[in-house]
C-alpha cells in the first residue's frame, strides 16, 4: 500500500523572509544560451531513455 503524501509545511519567520528574498533576486533571471541548450539536450536525452512503448 503506498503512504499518503504530507502536506507541505508552511514557511514562516527567517525562513519565509529568505525564500522571499531568493525568489524576488531571481525572478529576472535568465539562462544563458548555452545553459539552456545543455539543460534541453539532457531532458531529452532522459525523455528517450524512459520513452515505453
Amino acid at each position: 500500500m503506498a503512504k499518503p503524501i504530507k502536506e507541505t509545511p508552511v514557511l514562516s519567520g527567517k525562513d519565509a523572509e529568505r525564500f522571499a528574498r531568493i525568489i524576488s533576486e531571481n525572478k529576472e533571471k535568465r539562462a544563458s544560451k548555452s545553459e539552456y541548450d545543455r539543460i534541453m539536450s539532457n531532458y531529452n536525452k532522459l525523455k528517450n531513455k524512459l520513452r515505453i512503448d
